[in-house]
């Protein structure tokens, strides 16, 4: 046999991993979706009214062009130097935070415990790589994708064998308490993704005043917790991290 008959083989080898590689980092589910008590949220906008019939407090509805929050997606396997790191960003959210205020009418310093909050965002509005996210990032994120590899990635991650999205659009946050004291907080809230919900307990940063607030941090969600099957191809030689990093900074007035 000939040698470059001995090439052949490899080289439909190496553009078939290549062109997995471009597919992106899509999350398969598992057979069943993980159960829980808490598996339904009440629709925003009941929640909304709830925190509307609140007294004694100030109710603060999220910025969405002044927020952000994003996603952070890590390459894994033997052969992670051959994949990529993706970064979502979510263009629209709806928040609100209900905030206990004292006899001055100013945010009450020590009413954390008492405060009440909602955020939403919907799956299959996320913007996947944009190209000045990724510049931004720093060696990690430097590969520049084409828009064919960034829409391949977005039908992976949002489509059937990802997360669903038609069917589980939203993604919901649900806050039960805040303890401590601003700035720095500890946010325990319900999070429910893809027909699942958990209880998380988060570090927040927290700048109140009598007309803004200011919340930012940051949270690891663990694709595996709401029944999704990290991406991995070959035996695990191409693979995204169970560990998802979600950033956000959100402002309210």
């Amino acid at each position: 046999m000939s040698e470059s008959r001995h090439r052949a083989p490899a080289r439909l080898w190496a553009v078939g991993l290549l062109s997995l590689v471009l597919l992106g980092c899509a999350s398969a589910p598992s057979p069943q979706a993980v159960s829980s008590p808490d598996a339904v949220l009440a629709p925003f906008a009941e929640a909304e009214r709830d925190l509307r019939a609140q007294v004694g407090g100030r109710l603060y509805r999220l910025d969405a062009e002044a927020s952000q929050l994003r996603i952070h997606v890590f390459r894994a396997g033997r052969a992670a130097a051959l994949g990529h790191n993706h970064v979502l960003n979510a263009p629209r959210l709806k928040g609100l935070l209900w905030w206990p205020l004292n006899e001055q009418a100013l945010p009450q310093p020590r009413g954390g415990s008492e405060a009440r909050f909602e955020l939403q965002l919907r799956l299959d509005e996320l913007l996947v790589d944009p190209p000045e996210l990724r510049a931004a990032l720093g060696p990690g994120w430097a590969s520049v994708l084409s828009p064919e590899a960034v829409a391949a990635t977005r039908r992976n991650m949002l489509g059937e064998q990802g997360l669903q999205a038609e069917r589980f659009p939203e993604l919901r946050i649900q806050g039960l308490s805040l303890i401590g004291e601003p700035p720095k907080l500890i946010g325990r809230w319900r999070l429910s993704l893809h027909g699942a919900t958990r209880t998380v307990e988060v570090p927040l940063h927290v700048e109140l005043s009598a007309d803004q607030v200011r919340v930012t941090g940051a949270w690891v969600l663990r694709q595996s917790d709401f029944g999704l099957q990290p991406f991995s191809v070959a035996g695990g030689l191409l693979a995204v991290r169970d560990e998802l990093l979600v950033e956000f900074d959100l402002r309210g007035r």
